[in-house]
């Protein structure tokens, strides 16, 4: 039986990795524009990490990891997120000691054993990024501005901020009896996995993607309405930085998060492109977490956001322009003569860093122009016994068909002019 990919994984094909490359470029060249710098995490990680950093309670930690025993019998897990990885790398090497706001991205593949769909994979990849060190709402709507600016300049369409205030250790716990309170009355009619929330995780319910549970929660108290001075002050702030950007959004008191090391911020992109699941991107401010992790208390806010999902949505806007790598230069072997000296100059080609080809197969000529064309090689220089002899060669542009006799000895440099201008 052959061998496949594991269910919920995907190959990147060489039809498709250009693409992937292509949006790599332009979120490094945005996020280096933020002047956020890029940190790189191992793949996998000591299981306590995500059990104290995501909370044990959490589908993800519950359900979804993928985690092993090491043959020292080290519980190890796939990360299944990225914040987590960095806040204890954070720690580790005393970012904070170097930079009072330390300002980090990532572009990394994580890993949750849940049932894929589109744009959610076993396998999947993010990017984000995390602010840690500054209490300020201006630093909220800067990471809120670098995610939209991510969209915009990819040249994304039909997207939305939404923002919220989830409050904080003072004024959560009273939002959350007020809550529970209003829960109990409609507790029989929810669906099982808002019940299951309603002791430890009410405020996700107030998330749930059960139509029953929406309706049943559509007068629920909102967390923005029980805010203290603290946190209410610094929802009119963030507000009024994001104004000042031009940056569109709208207040929705339904965005939660069910984790207690949550503060403040919490917001979300979505996009009318992706059905159901419209989540472009999500993000908030965790002023516990640093703490929680074994570190001093620190602010820090961040966003992560689905390589795939940006993919799938840029395929649907017809937004990807770029062609696929092929050769600046295929040359063809009219016979064995030619052979040496075409693998000498195909070298001396490529440490120039132009693109060039040829053939290994001992294909006929008329095979290899076919397969010049098929690469869609942009210039074909054939070479036989009388181009040796006459120490010169005709240059062909394929999309043209102009051709031009160039000197061997004056190859390099015509073709590196003539690569560089296509």
């Amino acid at each position: 039986m052959a061998l496949k990919s594991i269910k919920g994984t995907k190959d990147i094909i060489p039809s498709e990795s250009s693409r992937w490359q292509s949006v790599e470029r332009r979120l490094r060249d945005i996020m280096h524009s933020f002047n956020y710098r890029e940190i790189r995490t191992p793949v996998f990680e000591e299981t306590a990490l995500f059990t104290r950093g995501i909370g044990e309670l959490t589908d993800i930690v519950g359900k979804e990891m993928y985690t092993f025993t090491d043959r020292g019998g080290t519980s190890m897990t796939l990360r299944p997120e990225m914040t987590a990885s960095v806040v204890r790398s954070y720690i580790q090497h005393n970012l904070g000691e170097l930079q009072p706001l330390s300002k980090l991205y990532y572009i990394a593949p994580m890993f949750r054993q849940e049932r894929p769909q589109a744009g959610r994979l076993r396998q999947f990849h993010q990017f984000g990024a995390e602010a840690i060190g500054g209490t300020n709402a201006e630093v909220d709507a800067e990471v809120i501005a670098l995610a939209v600016s991510i969209y915009e300049q990819l040249g994304v369409k039909n997207t939305s901020v939404r923002i919220n205030s989830v409050g904080c250790q003072i004024c959560r716990p009273n939002y959350k009896t007020t809550l529970q309170e209003f829960l109990k009355e409609v507790y029989a009619q929810l669906s099982q996995l808002s019940q299951q929330r309603f002791e430890q995780n009410p405020l996700r319910i107030l998330d749930s993607k059960d139509e029953n549970d929406k309706a049943l929660t559509q007068n629920a108290p909102l967390m923005k309405d029980f805010l203290c001075d603290s946190c209410g002050a610094h929802f009119e702030q963030l507000q009024r930085a994001l104004r000042s950007l031009n940056t569109n959004y709208e207040v929705d008191g339904r965005i939660v998060r069910g984790l207690d090391y949550y503060t403040k911020t919490a917001f979300e992109i979505l996009s009318t492109d992706l059905g159901s699941q419209d989540a472009l991107a999500g993000g908030g401010r965790y002023d516990l977490l640093v703490k929680q992790l074994g570190g001093k208390e620190t602010p820090a806010v961040g966003f992560a956001a689905g390589v795939e999902r940006l993919l799938i949505t840029m395929e649907k806007q017809n937004l990807f322009t770029e062609e696929p790598l092929h050769p600046g230069v295929y040359f063809v072997s009219a016979d064995s003569s030619s052979k040496e000296w075409i693998f000498q100059q195909v070298h001396a080609l490529r440490q120039q860093g132009i693109c060039c080809e040829m053939d290994f197969l001992g294909r006929s000529l008329k095979a290899q122009m076919r397969e010049a064309d098929r690469q869609h090689a942009a210039f074909v220089i054939v070479v036989g016994e009388q181009e040796m002899n006459d120490a010169a060669v005709q240059i062909k542009q394929m999309k043209t068909g102009e051709q031009q006799r160039v000197a061997m000895n004056e190859l390099q440099t015509i073709l590196s002019q003539l690569v560089n201008r296509t």
